[in-house]
C-alpha cells in the first residue's frame, strides 16, 4: 500500500490539527505518523498516511482555507528499523549562530540518527532539544565529542539515554 506525506503550514489558529484529521478521516485515510508545533505563530504539521490517493486527500485538504498551504506527495513505505539506541541532547545557552549546525554535525559525525529535533528561543535563550538513534558502542565518543563542541560554542550540553517508552 502507498503512503502519503502531506505537510501543512500557515498561521497558526486554534482547531487547525482537529480540521486536518477531520478532513483526512472523512476521505478514509488512516494517519501513521504525525508532528506538529507552532513557530513564532506560524503553524507547521507533517504527516504520513495510508489508505487514500494523492488526489484524495488534495481534494479533502482544499477546505482548510484562512491561509493554510497542504501539500501533498506519495512516498515509499519505509519499515527502516532504527539502529543503535535511544538518547536525548539537549543544549541550553546564549542565542548564537550555528548552534544547530555545529551539535548536529557532532551528532551525524558519530553515526548518530536525529529523528526529532525541537528548537525555541525564549528571551536570550537557546534550547535545542534532539532525540537521536545512535549505536551504544559510539555513545562515550559522542559525548566527549559535545562536550568539546559546547565549550566552542559557551553552552551547556547533555547527553542522556533515553527510556524507549518515553519517547
Amino acid at each position: 500500500m502507498h503512503e502519503l506525506a502531506i505537510t501543512v503550514i500557515g498561521p497558526d489558529r486554534t482547531g487547525i490539527v482537529a480540521d486536518v484529521a477531520e478532513a483526512l478521516a472523512d476521505v478514509g485515510a488512516n494517519l501513521t505518523d504525525s508532528t506538529m508545533t507552532r513557530l513564532r505563530g506560524h503553524f507547521a504539521m507533517t504527516l504520513v498516511c495510508t489508505g487514500v490517493s494523492a488526489d484524495e486527500a488534495t481534494g479533502a485538504l482544499t477546505v482548510l482555507g484562512d491561509g493554510l498551504l497542504a501539500t501533498v506527495r506519495q512516498v515509499e513505505p519505509s519499515d527502516q528499523a532504527t539502529p543503535g539506541a535511544p538518547y536525548l541532547v539537549s543544549v541550553h545557552g546564549a542565542d548564537r549562530l550555528g548552534i544547530v549546525a555545529a551539535v548536529t554535525r557532532v551528532v551525524a559525525g558519530a553515526g548518530g540518527n536525529i529523528t526529532d529535533l525541537t528548537t525555541r528561543l525564549t528571551g536570550p535563550l537557546y534550547v535545542l532539544v534532539a532525540e537521536v538513534d545512535l549505536a551504544t558502542e559510539r555513545a562515550e565518543e559522542l559525548a566527549e565529542q559535545l562536550a568539546v563542541a559546547a565549550a566552542e560554542l559557551g553552552v551547556e550540553i547533555t547527553m542522556r539515554r533515553a527510556e524507549s517508552e518515553l519517547l
